[in-house]
């Protein structure tokens, strides 16, 4: 599995310990150059620390994923709290068995603590997974971090975004790809430390918006090309 981190020594502890046992064969922190005891915090609790000098929530994800080698399935999940590790097994039996190859959690569609997502987070969800569904005919409502794919199918998306529309540049080429992808309720609770950067400030609101846009544009005027 792979958790993307920057700056999340309060809550990664919390993360680490809750991931079920046996689960994961090896668990992935991919830093994106922390300034506090991130990736100490990795290390002490047995996590390999994969450091990616240039920041960007995208690059941590392809620098974890390149560096989980050969395994069947990545789960990728945030290190900040909100998401629930318990939950890991219903997002890896569906690929496991064979049924899907994507599998992605929508907090839109499972319980959510209060505050945990901001109303523009739960409205670009839909805007975009509507969008998506025109494109392509798959229905998304939720761009959640919390998802499992097979390593081979993600590694041939040929994925470019490396800041904060790498979720859904993954859902977007994995529907034109003809993948087979399943959405699932998952629970979501605040952030469990430290200070959102997409919703945390304004800046980081605006520029996580403009990215994912952006991101949609690109990928969606691409020539429809096979795998």
């Amino acid at each position: 599995m792979v958790i993307p981190t920057l700056n999340e020594e309060e809550a990664l502890p919390g993360v680490l310990a809750a991931i079920p046992s046996g689960i994961a064969d090896e668990i992935i922190v991919a830093d994106s150059g922390s300034t506090d005891r991130t990736v100490e915090e990795a290390q002490a609790a047995g996590a390999r620390v994969v450091s990616e000098t240039r920041r960007g929530y995208g690059r941590g994800c392809r620098a974890g994923a390149e560096a989980a080698g050969d395994c069947d399935i990545i789960v990728f999940l945030d290190g900040d709290g909100s998401d629930c590790p318990e939950l890991m097994p219903d997002l890896i039996a569906p690929i496991a068995q064979g049924e899907y190859d994507f599998v992605i959690g929508s907090r839109t569609r499972g319980r959510r603590e209060q505050g945990s997502m901001s109303p523009h987070q739960l409205l670009a969800g839909y805007i975009f997974g509507a969008a998506v569904r025109l494109l392509y005919g798959v229905r998304y409502t939720d761009m959640c971090p919390f998802r499992a794919i097979r390593r081979d199918a993600l590694m041939r998306l040929g994925m470019r975004e490396m800041t904060y529309g790498w979720n859904l540049e993954m859902q977007m080429r994995a529907a034109r790809a003809g993948l087979r992808i399943l959405e699932l309720p998952v629970a979501h609770r605040r952030r469990a430390g430290g200070v959102s950067k997409v919703s945390g400030n304004l800046v980081g609101t605006i520029k996580a918006g403009w990215r994912i846009a952006a991101t949609f544009a690109r990928v969606a005027l691409e020539a429809r090309r096979p795998l």
